[in-house]
């Protein structure tokens, strides 16, 4: 979370409605571990990082439909096998459980 600190509180002072995803758990090998997090506005800025790129897009996807009410916040997973990883030029497969909320103020 402190990587994306400065970004939440620009963008709470300046009236924006913020989502956050925070690793919550791994399984196997995964490129950020629990605690790291990426944050989303309403106006689709992005900050911070949970996978190094693997699934990003889709963390994005999930907390921006969090903001517009069409997901409830909860845990979402994105996992692949080594074999998965490996056909999509991946060294090896692992498992990441995020939970996704809306930040109260």
């Amino acid at each position: 979370m402190k990587d994306v600190i400065i970004d939440i509180e620009r963008w709470r002072v300046s009236g924006r409605r913020i989502a956050v995803a925070r690793v919550v758990a791994t399984e196997g090998s995964s490129p950020r571990g629990a605690g790291a997090a990426m944050v989303v506005n309403d106006v689709g800025e992005v900050a911070g990082s949970v996978s190094g790129g693997c699934v990003e897009g889709a963390v994005v996807a999930a907390a921006t439909e969090v903001l517009d009410g069409t997901r409830a916040p909860g845990v979402i997973t994105f996992g692949y096998s080594d074999d998965d990883a490996f056909a999509v030029g991946l060294t090896c497969g692992g498992t990441i459980h995020l939970f996704v909320e809306e930040l109260a103020w």
